[in-house]
């Protein structure tokens, strides 16, 4: 199976092209679209925009959001918490380059303060009942 990466805006990421094909080799015989974020992780496992940028540090990997489209059907009307037990499903074999991210139900603050904490990228907040919106909401 043939991986596109590309942005939001539909703008392919031809510089991520060995990425493509290590999560092509990973995923299963299945036609998908999947939501996430292309990162880098420094040695420590920390994401590193920064690394990102400049093409330094360890292998790429990308960290799965959301399942937008699998084999056909169209899950963008499903609850997130649905779709990402497909993502989930699609994903168990451990496929090396993608990473699933969890769903964290309640304590929002405490993970945003632990976060900022750890100086990490972000968080990515959905609600667990909620379709698929394609307009990026700004924060504040």
């Amino acid at each position: 199976m043939a991986v596109l990466s590309c942005s939001r805006n539909g703008h392919p990421f031809a510089s991520f092209a060995a990425l493509a094909e290590s999560i092509s080799d990973s995923l299963p015989n299945v036609r998908a679209v999947i939501d996430g974020e292309i990162c880098l992780l420094d040695r420590r496992g920390k994401p590193q925009f920064k690394n990102l940028l400049f093409r330094r540090a360890n292998p790429l990997c990308f960290f799965a959001f959301d399942l937008l489209t699998c084999d056909g059907k169209d899950l963008r009307t499903e609850r997130l918490l649905d779709r990402k037990q497909e993502l989930r499903r699609l994903l168990a074999r451990g496929c090396a380059p993608l990473k699933y991210t969890e769903y964290i139900d309640e304590h929002g603050t405490a993970l945003f303060q632990r976060v900022c904490e750890l100086d990490l990228e972000g968080v990515v907040a959905k609600q667990k009942s909620a379709p698929y919106v394609t307009e990026r909401e700004h924060s504040t």
